[in-house]
């Protein structure tokens, strides 16, 4: 008699259109009690903590090299005024040149000094930045027409839902119309019988067999309804299960998106490219300057031996920042991008850990909840973990 029940029903309330980026765990429409339901429920939960994980590998060691840069920030600053002063002279020596070069340049240059000089920072990654970038933004336009793809499927049985509960309710108040319009029919024709001894007996099996009729066409028809509702409901759930996957993708994409238009201070891979292409060019028209080239590296060798000569893990780096050597304000800025850096990748790691400590809780929570499936649950997790 579970149909009777749903038959009375009231009809519940939509659902809501969840954010993007927020994962929606739901039960309803799983029956846990049949084993495909519940391990492919399980799996999903576990294939996002696998997903989450990965992300949070990849994005470990370039944390860890932003980390490092600033550490050596910090060795640099606290090296005692002697040692700081001959690593500024050589920094002001290089610093000087490059000035002189400049001015030199400055009567047909084509193309910004502070978009040379960043993309000279970065030149060996520039290219793979530029793919990166054009993979990244190309995956998340496929990633936003996914979502808003099934966004649109998902309003539609829901739309359906509502549809059919509408349906139900209407045949709800049929049968209470045909039953009502029964039992008057039943007391009317009593009324004759009794009243005015009339013979309604053929009067009784018509108003019984039509009320039998309506009302079992009306109870038929709900219960189609019902067993459509329930259909519905396991599809909404299965976009929701859906939606969650490609909602943790395109938040690991926007992320890393803003991550790497932070890195490589630009808003496009085309923008990027652009400025590439601009900056191969004045490369090779700054090949002319071979004796200021090469005093320029002869000093930033020495740079290089002389931070050598301290705790700073990758001297390398500061070649192209000899004006942060100089200029505390410099030296402020690039601290200030390296922690915004650190920030956006933290940022990352904690959503990422967060939805494995989501999907590990949904998980236990199954686990306790049916406790006759936990050893079959337990061991769909140590499969993942290997």
């Amino acid at each position: 008699m579970a149909w009777w029940k749903r038959f009375f029903k009231k009809k519940t309330e939509p659902v809501e259109e969840d954010d993007w980026e927020q994962l929606v765990y739901t039960r309803n429409g799983v029956n846990f009690e049949e084993e495909d339901q519940r391990k492919r429920y399980i799996v999903n939960c576990l294939e996002q903590i696998a997903e989450a994980s990965r992300e949070i590998d990849l994005l470990t060691g370039e944390y860890t090299l932003v980390t490092s840069y600033l550490t050596d920030m910090e060795e640099i600053e606290a090296l005692p005024a002697q040692q700081r002063g001959e690593i500024n002279r050589t920094a002001g020596k290089i610093s000087a040149l490059e000035q002189e070069r400049s001015k030199y340049r400055e009567k047909k240059n084509r193309m910004k000094d502070a978009d040379y000089y960043a993309i000279r920072k970065r030149e060996d990654e520039i290219e793979e930045g530029i793919q990166k970038i054009r993979e990244g933004e190309k995956y998340g336009n496929l990633v936003r027409q996914d979502l808003h793809r099934l966004d649109g499927e998902r309003h539609a049985y829901e739309y359906r839902r509502n549809e059919l509960e509408n349906l139900m309710n209407n045949q709800r108040g049929m049968a209470v119309i045909f039953l009502t319009a029964l039992i008057v029919c039943v007391i009317m024709l009593a009324v004759l019988q009794f009243a005015f001894e009339m013979d309604t007996y053929v009067g009784y099996f018509l108003a019984v067999g039509a009320g039998a009729v309506a009302i079992s066409y009306v109870c038929i028809k709900y219960m189609d309804s019902d067993r459509e509702l329930q259909r519905v409901e396991k599809t909404i759930n299965k976009l929701i299960q859906l939606q969650n996957k490609v909602k943790i993708r395109y938040v690991n994409n926007c992320q890393l998106m803003e991550y790497l238009y932070l890195k490589y201070n630009t808003d496009s891979a085309a923008r990027l490219e652009k400025l590439w292409k601009m900056y191969q060019d004045e490369k090779e028209e700054r090949k002319q300057f071979a004796e200021a080239e090469a005093k320029i590296e002869y000093y930033q060798k020495q740079l290089v031996e002389q931070l050598s000569n301290y705790r700073v893990q990758m001297p390398e780096r500061w070649i192209g920042q000899t004006a942060a050597l100089l200029d505390k304000r410099e030296m402020v800025e690039i601290r200030h991008e390296l922690i915004q850096r650190r920030q956006a990748l933290r940022k990352q790691m904690d959503y990422n850990q967060e939805v494995a400590e989501t999907a590990r809780n949904e998980v236990k929570d199954v686990a306790a909840a049916y406790p006759r499936y936990a050893k079959e649950i337990l061991s769909m997790v140590e499969r993942y973990d290997r």
